[in-house]
């Protein structure tokens, strides 16, 4: 994949986590969401003045919850809707804010540039054994009876999730290809900065030339490399709430990472360093987008983006120990 170039600099994929949108302890207001996403967008305006093109997807996780939980509780007044078409809605919802956010951020800094959002569609396989396997959490939680119900009556997958209920679970199938890429590329090209690949994107399926929506959710993380490789960004960035990777994390042999090359990661993940629910898609993630041509994936926290962008905080991911200061140089004197 050739890398995109063009007047405003290197191409970055930013991946925004769900602290970006929603904060521990909020309930989720359209304020206390706006207030958080203006903040984001700061960063991100910071990153655009310092010019970079940038790219932004974003989680949906508890936007899609709300949706479901709101289905649920008027289906006897207003048909539910299937759960692709209830991500569709959250990419809407959540592009529409940062799309707000970061024009008025721009703005404020005598910036142009045009900010779109991109109902986006992401192709998963049909065969893909994450179907036979459901594990991905979703809606509201109810009673042990309840699930059974749903269980016998309409074949679904429920859990007991942590004590508080017991969940609905489907599939998280694995991002093969993103539908909107030639619009995306375009876009870009042009000097938008656009929001795609919200939530993973909308998961559907092809079949005789037609996409159909499923029922699945595609992990954010995977999904935001996918679009960096698609679209042949330089960078690809997580933001979440850690300031690093770490080993051992959260014991007192902690240790925080700067670099890490492939061969790092192979051999952490081997050692099972990062979990399944929280940093390890992350990482894997990071590891796709390098391995697939990028020139480096960088994992930070919120608050530390464009500093992590250029080497002085977040943990770093580079094919190898060559390549960590050729990147630095090349972000220092692009």
């Amino acid at each position: 994949m050739v890398r995109s170039k063009g007047p405003n600099g290197p191409t970055i994929v930013v991946a925004l986590g769900g602290n970006a949108i929603l904060q521990p302890g909020q309930k989720g207001t359209a304020q206390e969401q706006l207030r958080n996403v203006d903040e984001t967008c700061r960063q991100i305006a910071d990153m655009i003045q310092a010019g970079y093109r940038v790219v932004v997807t974003h989680g949906n996780g508890p936007q899609v919850g709300n949706i479901l939980i709101q289905n649920a509780a008027g289906a006897s007044q207003v048909p539910a809707l299937p759960m692709d078409m209830c991500g569709a809605e959250s990419q809407g919802l959540i592009g529409y804010m940062i799309q707000q956010c970061l024009q008025n951020q721009l703005r404020g800094r005598g910036l142009t540039a045009p900010v779109v959002s991109l109902v986006t569609q992401t192709v998963v396989a049909a065969s893909d054994p994450a179907f036979a396997r459901p594990s991905k959490p979703v809606g509201p939680f109810y009673t042990e009876a309840e699930a059974r119900k749903a269980m016998a009556e309409k074949g679904e997958t429920w859990m007991e999730d942590a004590g508080r209920g017991w969940r609905k679970v489907v599939p998280s199938p694995d991002p093969l290809r993103i539908v909107e890429e030639p619009a995306i590329r375009t876009l870009v090209e042009a000097g938008a900065v656009v929001i795609s690949t919200g939530g993973g994107g909308i998961p559907v399926v092809e079949r005789d030339g037609r996409y159909h929506g499923v029922e699945a959710v595609i992990d954010k993380d995977l999904g935001g490399a996918r679009l960096a490789l698609a679209i042949g960004a330089d960078y690809f960035m997580i933001l979440t709430d850690v300031a690093h990777v770490s080993l051992h994390y959260g014991t007192p042999d902690q240790v925080d990472l700067d670099v890490m090359t492939l061969a790092d990661v192979a051999r952490y993940q081997r050692e099972g360093h990062f979990k399944a629910g929280s940093m390890g898609p992350k990482v894997e993630a990071a590891r796709r987008f390098v391995d697939g041509g990028g020139k480096a994936a960088v994992i930070a926290s919120l608050s530390q983006a464009l500093e992590a962008l250029e080497g002085r905080a977040g943990t770093r991911v580079v094919r190898d120990a060559d390549a960590a200061d050729q990147v630095l140089e090349q972000v220092a004197g692009r």
